[in-house]
């Protein structure tokens, strides 16, 4: 891609695009511990196919570039939670080893796939989750209390790999598996938020090792993460991360499960179209 073409109307559109993509990423990353992902991922596979990538280095490029932009906006969403002594810092130490070794086995499961298989995997998870969001109880739980070893570790390493395969910052799995063991869902969305965290950082690097020298890339790319696609999302998420933490503890949690189950369910159909 030449650098006229980087200053055509179309290409600013885009970018404006993933500006109020980077928006909904930082409120929902904010209000229910999500890291936004869920977002931005579909967005950028919507705006790759604009740079003429190929089809196949879509989703690779759409996941590896989201959780580059989940960074920042984890950063912030952690420390508004953090005020309101919402995160679960032990918790989170028992957590993290496992969740980073799962980031890390997924990421690299995730770069030797096809473009295909990875927007299924997405397209069933949105699918999975939203219908947890939309009919699930919020009361019925199927433990009392957390796990303890294994079955812990492999709960860690499930949401990492998982998240790391879809580009999202993990509160998606890492909150309805906390709620279902009768975690108090505020502190589970809190927590979260520092998981995204822990996702991210370990999932860009090695998104960035993993396509360091694949072709076909756009312009400003750092193996499969766009620099120029981050740069449009990080501005945006940063300023709506802490609204969305705020609504977090003000709204009530029903309204927040049906209104995400709603939108996750649209996401999950229009993933599983672009596969016909």
């Amino acid at each position: 891609m030449d650098l006229p073409s980087l200053l055509s109307s179309e290409i600013w559109l885009l970018i404006g695009l993933l500006a109020l993509a980077g928006c909904g990423s930082g409120f929902l990353a904010g209000m229910l511990g999500v890291g936004g992902g869920i977002v931005v991922v579909p967005a950028l596979f919507q705006v790759m196919s604009a740079f003429d990538v190929p089809d196949d280095l879509r989703m690779h490029i759409a996941v590896g570039t989201s959780l580059g932009s989940i960074i920042p906006t984890s950063i912030i969403s952690l420390r508004s939670h953090n005020k309101r002594g919402a995160i679960d810092w032990d918790l989170l130490k028992s957590w993290a080893p496992w969740i980073a070794v799962g980031v890390i086995l997924g990421s690299f499961i995730a770069s030797e796939v096809r473009g295909a298989t990875l927007t299924l995997i997405f397209a069933i998870m949105s699918l999975l989750v939203a219908s947890y969001l939309a009919i699930g109880r919020s009361d019925f739980h199927l433990t009392d209390k957390l796990p303890g070893t294994p079955v812990r570790q492999m709960i860690c390493l499930f949401i990492g790999g998982v998240s790391a395969m879809m580009g999202i910052g993990g509160g998606s799995l890492s909150v309805p598996a906390m709620t279902l063991c009768s975690y108090p869902i505020r502190r589970a969305v809190g927590t979260a938020s520092a998981i995204g965290l822990i996702i991210a950082v370990p999932g860009t690097l090695t998104f960035i090792v993993t396509g360091w020298h694949e072709g076909a890339l756009p312009i400003a790319s750092l193996g499969y993460v766009n620099l120029l696609a981050v740069a449009a999302l990080v501005p945006s998420s940063l300023i709506f991360a802490p609204i969305g933490a705020k609504v977090a503890h003000t709204v009530p949690q029903s309204v927040l499960r049906r209104c995400f189950a709603a939108f996750l369910l649209l996401t999950s159909l229009r993933m599983f179209y672009s596969l016909i």
